[in-house]
């Protein structure tokens, strides 16, 4: 079963590896001082029961909490302390593609084992859910977890196709459109995003208006919306329904996926 789990993902034999952007890593297998760039993947390793082998997170690795006393921090997503990672001495680093900064993501390839995600729907988050298993030898956990999250999304009941705005930046004002992971997410929940750019698009007042959005979500992250910014979109557009919404929910694309569904049942009636 789990041999014909890796093959539908294509993954390849330990050792050596090949990440989403289609780069080959070769690995000490099994890694035994793993550096993790990205939030979400982070607490995967968590729940991949990797504690004593992760060696560093970025600041903004809020889950488990333990882990920001436990783990050395190694910077943020964007910018990262080499000097701490060279401390390290890390035989895997993970990243992804969006949310880490390529300058960065080739002067650590030069000198470490790094291996990129690159998300955008569902199906590739559970794809890098295989595939970290894989690189740490915790294939069974993965495949769990991955499990979960295919059962938790085919009891998703889909709200309303409502005109949605997904807002995630103000001042500039900045919405996720298709080709995100949000956007993903949105329209898996049954949500209809009024925009037809692509990724994160900067958006002025008017625009927002002509847009005439039914319900525009404020979300947590990475702009920390509050309910006193409801009243200032709300002047924009008098007639939308406005709901804050929890980001890690609509964009952490581990092992938190497997809460989706439960979460949207709860936003229902905001929606």
């Amino acid at each position: 079963m789990l041999c014909a789990f890796f093959i539908y993902f294509g993954l390849m034999p330990p050792g050596t590896f090949t990440d989403q952007l289609g780069n080959q890593i070769t690995v000490a297998f099994p890694p035994q001082r793993i550096i993790s760039l990205v939030p979400s993947q982070t607490e995967l390793l968590a729940d991949l029961e990797l504690d004593s082998r992760v060696v560093g997170i970025t600041k903004f690795c809020v889950h488990p909490e333990s882990w920001r006393k436990s783990k050395k921090i190694i910077g943020g997503t964007k910018q990262f302390r080499f000097d701490i990672i060279q401390r390290l001495k890390p035989d895997l680093i993970i990243g992804n593609k969006e949310e880490n900064y390529q300058e960065g993501i080739e002067q650590l390839r030069q000198t470490y084992p790094v291996w990129m995600s690159d998300i955008v729907t569902l199906s590739d988050a559970l794809a890098m859910i295989a595939h970290v298993g894989l690189l740490t030898d915790t294939s069974q956990r993965a495949m769990d977890i991955a499990t979960q999250i295919r059962n938790s999304f085919s009891r998703v009941q889909k709200l309303s196709p409502l005109r949605t705005l997904y807002l995630i930046w103000r001042d500039p004002w900045m919405a996720a459109a298709p080709g995100t992971f949000i956007h993903e997410m949105m329209s898996l929940a049954g949500f209809q995003n009024c925009l037809d750019n692509s990724r994160y698009p900067e958006l002025t007042a008017e625009n927002i208006a002509a847009l005439n959005p039914q319900l525009i979500l404020l979300s947590s992250e990475p702009f920390p919306f509050r309910q006193k910014h409801i009243g200032e979109i709300q002047e924009i557009c008098p007639q939308a329904k406005i709901t804050l919404v929890d980001g890690e929910m609509f964009s952490w694309y581990g092992s938190r996926l497997k809460y989706f569904a439960g979460y949207l049942e709860k936003i229902t009636n905001n929606c």
